[in-house]
């Protein structure tokens, strides 16, 4: 049987991706690198955080071991670029611990467990929410979650498929329900609307003539 819901978001994904092409995300050197990237990005631009990671690389803190024993003011102060330092820094020093702990700073072996196990040990640690989670279970441990953020939901609200009132989980399901199950769709699916939300679907003063979807189909459509 047909999914009608399938079709409207597969036609999004693929309005996006010929006019954008493979976006190429997560931008990151190594895993532990995505996953410092997904906390210091949490409420800034990536601009910033990829500024940020920067330096951290060039004075040899971007391990574990290092983050985890690093005192927090002097975190704080190599991060400012990406805003709440004081608060990203204990969170960021907090998760590398946790992350040390459990893997002895081999990262990868995070990733054997189970999905929802280790979305909930996530969940678990200071300053992971669900967005950041979802990030790492993804773009980290390529597991078949999608990711929701602001910008997806501006795309889908705009164009009728969410009224805005939905819940993260509720969204996600949605979409999760709605596509094919393969984790380089969600990787690239979620980039897509990254960009384009970035370039032309702005919270305010829209793009819209600009805007690839602006001749996209708006439907009716509610969870």
């Amino acid at each position: 049987m047909v999914d009608p819901i399938q079709e409207i978001l597969l036609n999004l994904y693929q309005k996006l991706y010929t006019s954008f092409g493979p976006q190429n995300w997560w931008p990151a050197e190594n895993t532990f690198e995505m996953m410092v990237g997904a906390i210091l990005t949490q409420n800034t631009n990536w601009i910033n955080v990829e500024k940020t990671i920067k330096k951290l690389r060039d004075r040899n803190l971007l391990l574990v071991d290092e983050l985890a024993e690093i005192e927090a003011s002097k975190l704080a102060k190599l991060i400012t670029a990406c805003g709440y330092f004081n608060v990203k820094a204990n969170y960021l020093k907090s998760f590398c611990q946790w992350l040390l702990q459990e893997t002895g700073g081999q990262v990868e072996k995070l990733f054997y467990k189970p999905l929802n196990h280790l979305r909930s040990e996530l969940l678990d640690q200071k300053g992971i929410g669900y967005e950041t989670a979802d990030s790492i279970l993804l773009y980290g441990g390529n597991y078949p979650i999608f990711v929701i953020d602001n910008y997806t939901k501006r795309i889908l609200q705009r164009h009728g498929l969410i009224t805005g009132d939905e819940s993260y989980e509720e969204i996600r399901l949605f979409i999760e329900n709605h596509l094919p199950e393969k984790i380089d769709l969600y990787q690239e699916f979620h980039a897509l609307i990254v960009k384009v939300a970035s370039n032309t679907c702005k919270t305010s003063n829209p793009l819209c003539i600009e805007c690839p979807l602006e001749n996209w189909q708006k439907i009716n459509l509610n969870i």
